[in-house]
């Protein structure tokens, strides 16, 4: 009964979205509302979760998100990404270019959490697809491909470090088994699926168009490249400096603090005003108005991404996830492979990766000792089920439909299959490293 209510209460929100032509932000908030009736949520308590979700989910975005839009304004405005598009398309040219920006997201999703990545890397993307007149979700679909396998396989990441410890896995074979796992993964939901979907119309936000400048205007490689990806070297040095730094201390302290991807993110904007804006000949009132429309263009995506923050909450709250692993946990079926299809269900069902791995953490952790199965790959094989069929349900879902401004059901057809790709291949590199280890 629990799995057809939250089945109606999606194709419900589909059909507002679709056919009622409900804004999502509304039609998120009234099914919500209606979907925490019936999976019997005391009706003082509804409320709470709609707050806690909108918290939860913009506690941590918020910032991020309206920090990489002013960035990436100021990168499309400033000529920035028109120098680094040149320069990738001028070293790889059109064949090899998707190759090339699926290289760069699986450089940069290692040390960037997921919505980091997707911010500082989207103006990069559609600034190619300006430029060179090319399909923007055919040459953007490898590169956040990279960044989810990242995000649900690889640790330092939040899910698969977590489970690390839960399992008690070790981490660098973990990273390891991650990437030999993520390689083939990476490459099939990338560039070679990506070949079906050149034909997807896509309007891209138009906050990161810039009409094109002469050469001579343009910033140099050095300072785009530097000034567009200094979150990504903040985040790499900061990390190593933890690792290697033993103990406590002043020091540590410091770098963790410097670390958050709040501050890093403030800090690079605090930076780039300077090196993209006043040093180009920019007034400082002109980089104040880039970042002020940047802000409002972002605010509905925001809102949508808050709404899908209210259902997950609402599933949380209900108890859902737990009642899903519990009817899976007695079915007989290899572990790995049940690892898998618990997370893949609580993804479909929640919507979150994290909430999925750390809930089928919960259940199949205690087993672990009676299963004898290399703890590294039980983390990947969670992981792996975690990032199954992203859908209306999940924040990401959201930021990739309205930044790349597409239909729903171009959303599924390629954003949705591509994690549903990862996901299956992921479980199948994990099955095969299996017979070795």
């Amino acid at each position: 009964m629990t799995l057809l209510i939250i089945f109606l209460c999606i194709v419900g929100l589909i059909l507002l979205i679709t056919w009622g032509k409900v804004n999502a932000f509304l039609a998120f908030l009234i099914v919500s509302i209606i979907t925490g009736l019936l999976l019997g949520i005391p009706l003082n308590d509804i409320p709470q979760s709609v707050y806690k979700g909108i918290g939860d989910t913009l506690g941590s975005l918020v910032v991020v998100i309206v920090l990489g839009a002013m960035l990436g304004k100021l990168v499309a405005d400033s000529g920035a990404a028109q120098r680094i598009a040149s320069v990738l398309m001028k070293t790889f040219g059109v064949r090899y270019l998707h190759w090339a920006l699926m290289l760069t997201g699986f450089i940069i999703g290692i040390p960037l959490f997921y919505n980091v990545g997707f911010v500082l890397i989207v103006p990069l993307i559609f600034s190619i697809a300006y430029q060179y007149k090319l399909p923007a979700v055919y040459i953007g679909l490898p590169m956040l491909a990279s960044l989810s396998v990242t995000h649900g396989f690889l640790p330092p990441h939040p899910s698969p470090a977590a489970l690390v410890g839960q399992f008690e896995a070790n981490m660098g074979v973990t990273l390891i088994y991650g990437i030999i796992v993520a390689i083939p993964a990476v490459i099939i939901a990338g560039p070679v699926f990506a070949r079906a979907l050149k034909k997807i119309e896509a309007h891209p936000l138009e906050t990161f168009k810039a009409a094109p400048m002469p050469e001579d205007q343009l910033p140099g490689v050095f300072n785009s490249i530097l000034s567009s990806l200094l979150p990504v070297l903040m985040l790499i040095i900061t990390t190593l400096l933890l690792f290697l730094l033993p103990g406590d201390g002043p020091l540590r302290t410091f770098l963790t603090f410097i670390g958050e991807p709040t501050v890093v993110m403030l800090i690079t904007i605090i930076i780039a005003t300077f090196s993209l804006g006043r040093r180009m000949g920019m007034p400082m009132q002109r980089i104040m108005n880039i970042y002020g429309e940047a802000v409002k263009d972002v605010a509905m995506v925001l809102l949508i991404v808050s709404g899908a923050g209210i259902l997950k909450q609402v599933f949380v709250d209900s108890g859902v996830s737990t009642q899903i692993a519990t009817a899976l946990q007695g079915w007989n079926i290899p572990p790995l492979v049940l690892a898998w299809l618990i997370a893949a269900v609580i993804r479909m069902a929640l919507g979150s990766a994290t909430v999925a791995g750390l809930t089928t953490a919960g259940i199949i952790a205690p087993m672990t000792g009676q299963l004898h199965v290399d703890p590294s790959l039980m983390v990947l094989s969670i992981g792996a089920g975690s990032l199954f069929f992203s859908h209306v349900n999940d924040s990401g879902f959201w930021l990739f439909k309205e930044y790349f401004n597409v239909s729903l059901k171009d959303t599924f057809r390629s954003w949705s299959l591509m994690e549903t790709i990862v996901s299956v291949v992921g479980l199948i590199g994990v099955l095969v490293l299996h017979l070795f280890v």
